[in-house]
């Protein structure tokens, strides 16, 4: 009895930290890999030459496909959320609005590295190399997979590099209910990145 008193207490925490990180893997995915790949494929089939000629702006099509991919994340984080609810009796700490707004802050910052990719990318092996060099640093070194916290502190040095690191951290502190200004160099840098890469990918975007 006392031992599994503990290692549910042990899931208990264990998940309160990681919550945050468990969630931004559908980000990543969507982000990183799914919209980049969906834009080149159309510029490989001639789509996008199509769409030229017509009224459509490249900001248009960036964030079509921006929607569709930010409603498979939000999907992912409410079935994590339910998963976490019944199975582990998950409890958030933060504030719901905050984290929500923390969520939707990194997902677009992320989702602009992306847009970037999809819009400079000349053709889809080039899409391909550039999301499997982004997106697999990003979900092992991060802290998505493992833990930011037991990562030796030279690796940490390289992961805060990565932006997803940023935004995990960002997320967790919301989560866990910590003061906002703890993680005000987060959000710079998140919205750095967003007004950096979605003004590289509209300047530079290639209709084929």
């Amino acid at each position: 009895m006392g031992t599994s008193w503990l290692l549910m207490e042990l899931n208990i925490h264990f998940l309160a930290q990681s919550f945050g990180a468990v969630v931004s893997i559908g980000i990543c995915a969507a982000g990183v890999m799914g919209l980049p790949l969906v834009i080149s494929d159309y510029r490989h089939k001639k789509i996008l030459k199509r769409f030229k000629v017509t009224p459509i702006s490249p900001a248009l099509l960036l964030i079509v496909q921006v929607a569709i991919n930010a409603l498979m994340s939000i999907v992912s984080l409410v079935l994590v959320y339910i998963v976490a609810v019944i199975f582990f009796n998950y409890q958030m700490y933060g504030s719901w609005l905050s984290f929500i707004g923390a969520y939707f802050l990194v997902m677009i910052s992320i989702y602009s590295i992306g847009m970037m990719v999809a819009g400079v990318a000349s053709n889809i092996k080039i899409a391909n190399l550039l999301c499997c060099v982004l997106y697999f640093p990003m979900l092992i070194f991060s802290g998505a997979t493992l833990p930011y916290e037991i990562m030796p502190t030279s690796l940490q040095r390289i992961s805060d590099i990565l932006p997803l690191t940023q935004g995990i951290k960002l997320l967790k502190a919301t989560s866990l209910g910590l003061p906002i200004h703890a993680s005000l160099s987060s959000i710079i840098i998140m919205v750095s990145i967003m007004v950096v890469c979605v003004s590289v990918s509209i300047r530079f975007f290639r209709w084929e």
